[in-house]
């Protein structure tokens, strides 16, 4: 992951984190992480939950 993707990611779980919306986890299970580039410029984080 490129550090600008990494520093969003930090940025956009720590905003999650505050929110409620996630919380932390020590479960061996994990999913992808990716990005999709909106319209504005701005990254869209994305979690891939496929098997």
């Amino acid at each position: 992951m490129a550090p600008r993707e990494l520093e969003e990611l930090r940025s956009q779980l720590d905003d999650l984190l505050e929110l409620g919306f996630i919380s932390q986890s020590m479960s061996p299970w994990g999913a992808p992480v990716l990005f999709v580039k909106k319209k504005d410029g701005s990254l869209r984080l994305c979690i891939d939950y496929r098997r």
